[in-house]
């Protein structure tokens, strides 16, 4: 879904399309949120040449090169990320190669631990004893750097991208909707559908003959006749309300059940949102 509101100005994938993780899949009106960035990224760049002119202070100088490194290493990795984005659109399009993008990769990879280096040199250089504090121009331009990151997550909240990778299975998102965050409001559902899972619910009653591991027989009215096999993967650690074993009001008679993950074995051509019945053995 979406982080903040907005027009969809593109959609990059497809139904049944397989993406990767990290991939962009739809991405909202962004041209306010580059000249937010621009804007800020051209005001850090005036207070840095200020605070340049201005005497070091030999007891700062460790602290002012550690929050230089630290800048130039988000910035790095913000290009980086822009880099990845497009050469996995390149590749879709086809004008793209899998070693661009697996180098790209590479390079955020690089450019994270790069970051995460820096932050921890900064961080023992502001634990040094007798460290003066910042000067009026060093504060200007941490505070002009701040502007430049929260700018930057704003256009991050722009893209909408895979957080694993899948295969697109809904795409209601159409380019030119305006589109609000809601948990209703769902823009793509992905899933993983190299593995075909089974939701099942146990009566409480006989929670004490599932366990993990256990054999399973799954039958589906769509495909009478036929019986697929799979293994119980996962036990739910407490019991729970029925989500979708009832019809209709629940009484106060009603048991709880337990939810139990069932991992099917082979090629099976059960399909999202199929209801069927397991049997455990």
């Amino acid at each position: 879904g979406a982080q903040l509101l907005g027009r969809i100005a593109d959609v990059t994938v497809k139904l049944n399309d397989t993406v990767e993780e990290g991939e962009l899949l739809i991405r909202l009106d962004d041209e306010e949120a580059r000249a937010r960035l621009q804007a800020a990224e051209t005001e850090a760049a005036s207070r840095k040449r200020e605070r340049d002119t201005q005497t070091l202070d030999k007891a700062r100088e460790d602290v002012r090169k550690a929050e230089d490194n630290v800048f130039a290493a988000e910035r790095a990795l913000t290009n980086a990320r822009f880099e990845l984005e497009y050469e996995l659109q390149a590749k879709r399009s086809g004008s793209g190669t899998e070693a661009r993008v697996s180098e790209s990769r590479r390079n955020v990879a690089n450019a994270k631990d790069k970051l995460q280096k820096e932050r921890s040199n900064y961080a023992s250089a502001q634990a040094k004893p007798d460290v003066p504090a910042p000067s009026r121009l060093e504060s200007s331009l941490q505070a002009a750097r701040s502007d430049v990151a929260v700018a930057e997550a704003l256009l991050e909240k722009t893209r909408i991208r895979a957080p694993v990778a899948g295969t697109i299975l809904q795409l209601p998102a159409k380019v030119g909707e305006m589109v609000a965050p809601s948990p209703e409001q769902s823009l793509v559902v992905l899933g993983d559908m190299s593995v075909v899972r089974l939701k099942a619910e146990v009566d409480e009653h006989d929670v004490s003959k599932i366990k993990s591991g256990g054999k399973v027989t799954v039958k589906s009215n769509a495909y009478p006749g036929r019986e697929f096999e799979g293994h119980v993967s996962e036990l739910a650690p407490t019991l729970a309300s029925p989500k979708f074993a009832l019809r209709g009001a629940r009484r106060p008679t009603d048991v709880e059940v337990l939810e139990v993950t069932i991992d099917l074995e082979g090629e099976v051509p059960l399909l999202p949102g199929m209801r069927a019945d397991a049997f455990f053995k």
